[in-house]
């Protein structure tokens, strides 16, 4: 199972006077410091909204000290549940973003790309083609069997060598 992991992480900054100093400040910072081993990982801002519903800009300043919220996300393959996807991420994030929070927002998880859906739909086009000539399909079937039974003849000893 693969899973698409979002974390949140609150990036200080200092010595900014507006916001969106600080929020270029902070996701330079951070992509700094995930690069080059996680440069797989995109950096979003985050959105805030207050208790009642209204909207806060990610960065929140004071003393020309701001503190960023910065949405981290990153792919996690090969993993038994959502939890462990959460715990995967937290840490390879986490390693490369010293003295930063971090909590996790979102797992998602990832349907993998499953062709026989699409088989199917195609099968059933073929069968039905197949009916209205499978006289003349039998034969010519017949014709690519031998043909493609001689080529793996050739094809497979050669394979045999190169794993000896």
């Amino acid at each position: 199972m693969n899973c698409r992991v979002v974390v949140e992480a609150a990036v200080p900054v200092f010595d900014v006077e507006t916001a969106d100093e600080a929020i270029r400040i902070a996701i330079s910072k951070t992509g700094e410091m995930l690069n080059p081993d996680l440069n797989y990982v995109e950096i979003n801002m985050s959105e805030r909204t207050t208790p009642s519903g209204e909207e806060l800009p990610p960065a929140f300043i004071a003393a020309d000290e701001a503190l960023v919220a910065l949405e981290l996300e990153m792919t996690v393959f090969n993993v038994e549940r959502e939890e462990h996807a959460s715990r995967i991420a937290r840490k390879e994030i986490g390693q490369r973003l010293e003295n930063i929070p971090l909590e996790v927002e979102q797992v998602e998880v990832i349907e993998e790309d499953d062709d026989g859906t699409d088989e199917d739909d195609e099968t059933d086009e073929d069968e039905t083609v197949a009916d209205e000539s499978a006289d003349a399909a039998v034969t010519d079937d017949q014709d690519e069997d031998a043909q493609s039974d001689d080529e793996d003849d050739e094809i497979l000893p050669e394979f045999e060598d190169l794993v000896e």
